[in-house]
Protein backbone atom coordinates (compact mmCIF):
# COMPACT_ATOMS: atom_id res chain seq x y z
CA UNK A 1 0.00 0.00 0.00
CA UNK A 2 1.18 3.32 -0.93
CA UNK A 3 0.13 6.84 0.51
CA UNK A 4 1.01 10.28 -0.61
CA UNK A 5 1.66 12.63 2.23
CA UNK A 6 1.60 16.33 0.81
CA UNK A 7 3.78 18.67 2.07
CA UNK A 8 1.10 21.46 2.08
CA UNK A 9 -1.10 19.00 4.31
CA UNK A 10 1.99 18.86 6.90
CA UNK A 11 1.12 21.05 10.50
CA UNK A 12 2.82 24.89 10.19
CA UNK A 13 3.79 27.01 13.31
CA UNK A 14 5.41 30.22 13.05
CA UNK A 15 7.15 31.55 16.73
CA UNK A 16 8.47 33.99 14.56
CA UNK A 17 12.24 32.89 15.76
CA UNK A 18 11.09 29.27 15.00
CA UNK A 19 8.98 28.52 11.57
CA UNK A 20 8.25 24.65 11.78
CA UNK A 21 6.47 22.11 9.52
CA UNK A 22 4.95 18.87 10.95
CA UNK A 23 4.98 15.61 9.15
CA UNK A 24 3.24 14.29 12.21
CA UNK A 25 1.29 15.53 15.44
CA UNK A 26 3.53 17.64 17.52
CA UNK A 27 3.13 20.30 20.13
CA UNK A 28 -0.03 22.10 19.35
CA UNK A 29 -0.16 20.46 16.10
CA UNK A 30 -2.64 17.36 16.33
CA UNK A 31 -3.57 15.10 13.72
CA UNK A 32 -4.94 11.41 15.20
CA UNK A 33 -4.20 10.00 11.38
CA UNK A 34 -0.53 11.32 11.70
CA UNK A 35 0.63 10.38 15.19
CA UNK A 36 3.53 8.83 13.48
CA UNK A 37 5.05 5.92 11.49
CA UNK A 38 6.01 2.89 12.93
CA UNK A 39 8.48 3.53 15.24
CA UNK A 40 9.20 7.10 13.67
CA UNK A 41 7.57 9.63 16.09
CA UNK A 42 8.59 13.33 14.45
CA UNK A 43 9.70 14.93 11.16
CA UNK A 44 9.80 18.68 11.81
CA UNK A 45 11.18 21.03 8.99
CA UNK A 46 12.69 23.78 11.19
CA UNK A 47 14.27 27.05 10.17
CA UNK A 48 15.87 28.82 12.92
CA UNK A 49 16.27 32.90 12.46
CA UNK A 50 19.50 34.11 13.37
CA UNK A 51 20.84 34.79 16.61
CA UNK A 52 18.24 32.36 18.00
CA UNK A 53 17.27 29.12 18.73
CA UNK A 54 15.79 26.64 21.79
CA UNK A 55 16.94 27.35 24.81
CA UNK A 56 17.70 24.95 27.39
CA UNK A 57 15.49 21.74 27.72
CA UNK A 58 14.64 17.83 28.26
CA UNK A 59 14.13 14.83 26.62
CA UNK A 60 13.84 10.68 27.84
CA UNK A 61 13.78 7.59 25.74
CA UNK A 62 13.96 9.58 22.21
CA UNK A 63 16.51 8.35 19.44
CA UNK A 64 17.01 12.30 18.08
CA UNK A 65 18.78 12.42 14.60
CA UNK A 66 19.50 15.87 13.41
CA UNK A 67 20.16 16.97 9.21
CA UNK A 68 21.36 20.35 8.72
CA UNK A 69 20.12 21.39 5.08
CA UNK A 70 21.73 24.96 5.45
CA UNK A 71 23.62 26.95 7.66
CA UNK A 72 25.11 26.15 11.09
CA UNK A 73 23.44 24.41 14.27
CA UNK A 74 25.29 24.67 17.57
CA UNK A 75 24.38 21.75 19.90
CA UNK A 76 25.24 21.96 23.52
CA UNK A 77 24.11 19.44 26.17
CA UNK A 78 24.32 18.40 30.14
CA UNK A 79 27.00 14.91 28.61
CA UNK A 80 28.93 18.05 28.11
CA UNK A 81 29.04 18.33 24.07
CA UNK A 82 29.03 21.61 22.84
CA UNK A 83 31.09 23.05 25.83
CA UNK A 84 34.48 24.70 25.73
CA UNK A 85 37.51 22.01 25.71
CA UNK A 86 34.94 19.67 24.82
CA UNK A 87 36.09 16.64 22.25
CA UNK A 88 33.03 17.21 20.50
CA UNK A 89 31.90 20.61 19.42
CA UNK A 90 27.92 20.10 18.54
CA UNK A 91 28.31 21.88 15.63
CA UNK A 92 26.51 20.43 13.02
CA UNK A 93 26.50 21.66 9.53
CA UNK A 94 25.29 20.44 6.00
CA UNK A 95 26.59 16.53 5.42
CA UNK A 96 26.48 15.93 8.97
CA UNK A 97 24.21 13.32 10.76
CA UNK A 98 23.76 14.40 14.38
CA UNK A 99 22.38 11.45 16.90
CA UNK A 100 21.74 11.93 20.31
CA UNK A 101 20.00 9.14 22.63
CA UNK A 102 17.94 11.08 25.18
CA UNK A 103 17.77 7.73 27.17
CA UNK A 104 17.09 8.39 31.14
CA UNK A 105 17.35 11.89 30.56
CA UNK A 106 19.39 14.65 28.33
CA UNK A 107 19.33 18.71 28.84
CA UNK A 108 20.32 20.37 25.37
CA UNK A 109 20.20 23.50 23.91
CA UNK A 110 20.41 24.24 20.03
CA UNK A 111 21.26 27.49 18.53
CA UNK A 112 21.79 29.55 15.76
CA UNK A 113 24.60 31.91 16.13
CA UNK A 114 25.10 33.41 12.60
CA UNK A 115 24.39 37.07 12.21
CA UNK A 116 22.77 37.19 8.73
CA UNK A 117 21.74 33.14 7.67
CA UNK A 118 19.14 31.25 9.02
CA UNK A 119 19.36 27.57 9.52
CA UNK A 120 17.52 24.93 7.68
CA UNK A 121 16.98 21.88 9.51
CA UNK A 122 15.48 18.54 10.12
CA UNK A 123 14.75 17.09 13.45
CA UNK A 124 13.48 13.55 13.40
CA UNK A 125 12.80 11.21 16.35
CA UNK A 126 12.23 7.08 16.80
CA UNK A 127 11.41 6.22 19.62
CA UNK A 128 13.92 3.33 20.93
CA UNK A 129 13.95 -0.24 21.53
CA UNK A 130 15.59 0.20 24.93
CA UNK A 131 14.71 2.62 27.32
CA UNK A 132 16.38 3.88 30.56
CA UNK A 133 19.80 3.30 28.91
CA UNK A 134 22.65 6.12 29.19
CA UNK A 135 22.53 9.15 27.22
CA UNK A 136 24.65 9.40 24.26
CA UNK A 137 25.98 11.39 21.22
CA UNK A 138 27.73 11.15 18.16
CA UNK A 139 27.91 12.93 14.78
CA UNK A 140 29.21 12.19 11.36
CA UNK A 141 30.14 13.87 8.09
CA UNK A 142 28.81 12.49 4.83
CA UNK A 143 29.50 13.93 1.85
CA UNK A 144 27.60 14.43 -1.39
CA UNK A 145 29.50 11.70 -3.44
CA UNK A 146 28.79 8.84 -1.41
CA UNK A 147 25.22 9.97 -1.93
CA UNK A 148 24.60 10.90 -5.74
CA UNK A 149 22.31 8.67 -7.49
CA UNK A 150 22.16 5.82 -4.49
CA UNK A 151 20.66 5.36 -0.76
CA UNK A 152 23.62 5.93 1.39
CA UNK A 153 22.68 4.65 5.60
CA UNK A 154 23.50 7.24 7.71
CA UNK A 155 21.76 5.90 10.33
CA UNK A 156 21.27 1.82 11.69
CA UNK A 157 20.76 0.07 14.81
CA UNK A 158 24.74 -1.50 14.54
CA UNK A 159 26.29 1.49 12.88
CA UNK A 160 26.83 -0.34 10.13
CA UNK A 161 28.97 1.03 6.79
CA UNK A 162 30.11 4.19 9.22
CA UNK A 163 26.68 5.15 9.82
CA UNK A 164 25.53 6.64 13.24
CA UNK A 165 24.47 4.22 15.91
CA UNK A 166 20.75 4.85 17.07
CA UNK A 167 19.16 2.52 19.73
CA UNK A 168 16.36 1.54 17.59
CA UNK A 169 14.96 -1.07 14.74
CA UNK A 170 14.84 1.24 12.18
CA UNK A 171 17.68 2.99 9.52
CA UNK A 172 17.66 6.20 7.95
CA UNK A 173 19.11 6.35 4.50
CA UNK A 174 20.39 10.14 2.40
CA UNK A 175 20.26 10.22 -1.29
CA UNK A 176 20.84 12.88 -3.76
CA UNK A 177 19.01 12.27 -7.63
CA UNK A 178 19.46 14.44 -10.44
CA UNK A 179 19.37 12.76 -13.67
CA UNK A 180 20.75 9.82 -12.60
CA UNK A 181 18.95 6.04 -14.10
CA UNK A 182 16.14 4.99 -11.90
CA UNK A 183 17.29 3.38 -8.33
CA UNK A 184 15.57 0.32 -7.55
CA UNK A 185 15.45 -1.16 -3.63
CA UNK A 186 14.02 -4.63 -2.57
CA UNK A 187 11.81 -3.72 0.49
CA UNK A 188 11.38 -6.36 3.11
CA UNK A 189 7.18 -6.42 2.82
CA UNK A 190 6.80 -7.17 6.87
CA UNK A 191 8.66 -3.48 7.32
CA UNK A 192 7.40 -0.13 6.64
CA UNK A 193 9.65 2.35 4.31
CA UNK A 194 8.82 6.50 4.59
CA UNK A 195 10.77 8.02 1.79
CA UNK A 196 10.70 11.68 2.75
CA UNK A 197 11.51 14.37 -0.30
CA UNK A 198 13.69 17.14 1.40
CA UNK A 199 14.29 19.05 -1.74
CA UNK A 200 13.83 19.44 -5.03
CA UNK A 201 11.44 16.94 -7.41
CA UNK A 202 11.63 13.25 -7.91
CA UNK A 203 9.32 10.13 -9.11
CA UNK A 204 9.30 7.30 -6.08
CA UNK A 205 7.45 3.91 -7.21
CA UNK A 206 5.09 6.01 -10.13
CA UNK A 207 4.26 8.88 -7.30
CA UNK A 208 5.68 12.15 -8.65
CA UNK A 209 6.84 14.34 -5.59
CA UNK A 210 8.15 17.75 -4.56
CA UNK A 211 10.25 19.26 -1.62
CA UNK A 212 8.36 18.35 1.55
CA UNK A 213 6.19 15.42 0.54
CA UNK A 214 6.54 12.28 1.55
CA UNK A 215 5.53 8.18 0.46
CA UNK A 216 4.59 5.87 3.22
CA UNK A 217 5.19 2.36 2.06
CA UNK A 218 3.65 -1.04 3.55
CA UNK A 219 4.04 -4.50 2.65
CA UNK A 220 5.41 -3.19 -0.81
CA UNK A 221 8.20 -5.43 -2.23
CA UNK A 222 9.98 -2.45 -4.18
CA UNK A 223 11.63 1.22 -4.20
CA UNK A 224 11.81 2.67 -7.35
CA UNK A 225 13.48 6.51 -7.45
CA UNK A 226 13.44 8.25 -10.87
CA UNK A 227 13.36 11.66 -12.31
CA UNK A 228 15.38 13.46 -9.59
CA UNK A 229 15.77 17.10 -10.49
CA UNK A 230 18.29 18.44 -8.33
CA UNK A 231 16.52 16.54 -5.25
CA UNK A 232 17.60 15.12 -2.04
CA UNK A 233 15.37 12.48 -0.18
CA UNK A 234 15.55 10.40 3.09
CA UNK A 235 14.27 6.92 3.09
CA UNK A 236 13.35 4.88 6.91
CA UNK A 237 13.12 1.56 7.21
CA UNK A 238 11.02 1.37 9.74
CA UNK A 239 9.76 -1.91 12.20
Amino acid sequence: MITVRKSSDRGYADHGWLKSFHSFSFADYHDPQHMGFGNLRVINEDRIAPGTGFGTHGHRDMEIVSYVLSGELAHKDSMGNGTAGAAVSGVIRPGDVQRMSAGRGVLHSEFNHAPKDTTHFLQIWIEPNVRGIESGYEQKYFDAASKRGTLRLVASPAGADGSVTIHADASIYSGLFDGEPPLRRVLAPKRKAYVHVVRGSVTVNGQALQGGDALRLERESELTIAGGVDAEVLMFDLH
